[in-house]
């Protein structure tokens, strides 16, 4: 299957929006680590990564709180359940990885759900910056612990 990016302008910085036919397969800052070698196809044309495009823009100017775009991020069956978990937090709101763990039934499983959040394909969309330490704590993002400060003060989460 066929795979198409683009890559946009944020005031955190680039952002690379990679889809194929089906949904979303990632958004990542210019620095994260966890971009595929291979992006596929430079597509600017693209309705999917047209409508991330312009959803991603209305978030950061402060007009909208949810996305609504076909996802089709690839991973494990416990990535994908802590992933879509992820898109249950409402916007504005943290929680701690104790309470991701919660909301799949798997309590136990904090330092699993952690690993997980941490390789969530699809930042900003899938809004793993939301997910926060038990004491209070901006922990971990593979977008740089500043950018998930901005985007949850964005929110007016912090």
């Amino acid at each position: 299957m066929k795979t198409y990016y683009i890559i946009i302008d944020t005031p955190l910085g680039n952002m690379t929006i990679q889809a194929n036919d089906q949904g979303l397969l990632g958004a990542w800052f210019e620095t994260q680590t966890t971009q595929p070698d291979s992006l596929g196809q430079l597509a600017e044309h693209q309705p999917i990564l047209l409508h991330a495009a312009q959803q991603l823009q209305e978030y950061f100017s402060g007009t909208r709180q949810d996305f609504s775009l076909p996802l089709a991020a690839q991973g494990t069956t416990f990535q994908m359940q802590v992933w879509q978990a992820l898109t249950t937090i409402p916007y504005g709101e943290t929680w701690s990885y104790q309470d991701l763990a919660n909301a799949i039934g798997n309590p136990k499983a904090v330092r699993a759900v952690g690993l997980a959040n941490g390789k969530n394909p699809i930042s900003v969309i899938v809004p793993c910056h939301r997910v926060i330490g038990k004491n209070g704590k901006l922990t971990g993002y593979a977008g740089g612990v500043e950018r998930k400060e901005k985007l949850l003060r964005l929110e007016r989460a912090i």
